[in-house]
């Protein structure tokens, strides 16, 4: 049409000229018609043909560079459906430009590592919590088959054996309920933010330590002026307490504690140290893990081993941070930073 349209404005010949199309002598007032009838024909047999190559050449080359640019894709869809619990390993580790695509798969990639990370720490958290939970119930078992089996056990037996089960069902009991403030702290927002004094808290968390700090002959300071953080009391409470805790249970015989707080511009911080054993700056993160005691067998009786993991989470549900590291001549200082009140 276009073609047709365009031969049609070509100027009109004077009235009975003749022109020659192609070895015949046409009339002057037929060149028109004739050039657009054949200009049409032209753009239809070779114009058709020739649209049709470049629609198929087109398809052919979208297709190849489309498969080219959407493999990566491929790549991450098909890691996607042979991930589970068991092949957290798998990565896609995408070579080439660093495009889009590329960004894509890296984020992908540090996504499976959090996953398996926190997939083995649950494997081993709940491993050890068994294991945990299996003594104190197989010394309760052992206690009731040896006692009852005895003809010969008298009262006397009879309330060792009760004061053996009591003892063992206050472990497992102390040990479900910081389970449970660990699996209600982890990963959780605080509904409660108020002021609270960690000076304060430090000077209530000794109340109940004070008859094994005497029987341990520890020397105690404690100094600071009020120190106020923001944040949920009863669980500031908690991990000023663990620190404490685990400062005089992880002590040795006569050493000391020392607890201070201060003001930052921005954080409000709690520094607990204490003599005890010996402990290496590689060990001191794996202090955080749960059931992990320094010095100590994992069954020991004296503790639940999730003092530090509930510290670290509940810590971290505030927003503030924890770090740690040896005392020099044996013992551990333990840093608490704090959202500072305002």
């Amino acid at each position: 049409m276009l073609v047709g349209n365009v031969v049609a404005a070509v100027p009109r010949l004077p009235e009975g000229s003749v022109v020659r199309v192609e070895g015949q002598d046409v009339p002057a007032t037929g060149v028109s018609a004739a050039l657009r009838d054949n200009a049409r024909e032209q753009v239809l047999t070779i114009g058709v043909p020739a649209f049709v190559a470049v629609v198929l050449a087109a398809a052919v080359l979208a297709w190849t560079v489309t498969g080219r640019v959407l493999r990566p894709l491929k790549d991450v869809t098909d890691s996607a459906r042979r991930l589970s619990a068991e092949s957290l390993d798998a990565r896609i580790r995408l070579s080439g430009p660093r495009d889009e695509v590329a960004d894509l798969a890296d984020t992908f990639d540090a996504m499976l590592d959090r996953l398996q990370a926190t997939f083995d720490s649950q494997r081993r958290f709940v491993a050890n919590a068994s294991h945990e939970l299996r003594t104190p119930l197989a010394v309760i078992r052992t206690e009731l088959d040896v006692t009852t089996s005895d003809p010969g056990a008298d009262s006397a037996e009879f309330r060792r054996m009760a004061g053996v089960v009591r003892e063992a069902a206050s472990r497992s009991e102390r040990l479900v309920g910081a389970l449970l403030l660990l699996a209600r702290t982890e990963g959780v927002e605080l509904a409660v933010w108020e002021p609270v004094d960690l000076t304060e808290l430090v000077r209530r968390s000794w109340r109940p330590l004070s008859e094994e700090v005497q029987r341990r002959e520890l020397h105690v300071d404690g100094y600071g002026e009020p120190a106020y953080a923001v944040g949920d009391p009863a669980l500031l409470e908690r991990v000023v307490g663990n620190l404490l805790e685990n400062a005089v249970r992880h002590n040795v015989d006569g050493g000391w504690v020392e607890a201070t707080t201060r003001h930052g511009p921005q954080w409000t911080s709690l520094c607990v140290r204490s003599s005890g054993t010996e402990i290496t700056l590689d060990q001191v993160e794996s202090l955080f893990e749960p059931f992990h005691r320094a010095g100590v067998a994992r069954t020991a009786r004296a503790g639940t081993g999730l003092g530090l993991s509930i510290v670290r989470a509940a810590v971290a549900a505030h927003g503030g941070r924890v770090r740690a590291e040896p005392v020099g001549a044996g013992g551990l200082s333990v840093t608490v930073d704090l959202p500072r009140a305002q």
